[in-house]
């Protein structure tokens, strides 16, 4: 979360991206706003993800987990709204999703 953001919110203009984002250059003045928004609010999710972790191992682990939780299943429900908005991203909601399925099966045990 924290490098894709850091990659919306400061890179999507660089046309090495374009994989990933399908911004076009002439699209990016257009596409500004929303991809700093969208930037930083992934960059926010990465601040609760880790808030999450850093609570676990300082003894909160109730309160811990479930920010870890909740930012877990945000991601998901966000992977797949990505997915249905735009199916030629299946890859980047692939990897949108493959890391909080794995954190929550692995909080399962």
């Amino acid at each position: 979360l924290a490098t894709v953001g850091a990659l919306q919110a400061f890179s999507f203009r660089d046309q090495r991206f374009r994989p990933i984002f399908l911004i076009r250059p002439e699209d990016t003045e257009a596409v500004r706003l929303w991809a700093i928004d969208v930037g930083f609010g992934n960059l926010a999710w990465a601040v609760g993800a880790f808030t999450g972790v850093l609570l676990v191992n300082l003894g909160l682990v109730g309160e811990g987990r479930t920010i870890v939780i909740f930012v877990s299943i945000a991601m998901i429900v966000l992977g797949f709204v990505l997915l249905f908005s735009e199916l030629r991203l299946w890859r980047n909601a692939i990897a949108q999703v493959a890391l909080p399925v794995a954190v929550l099966v692995a909080m399962s045990f």
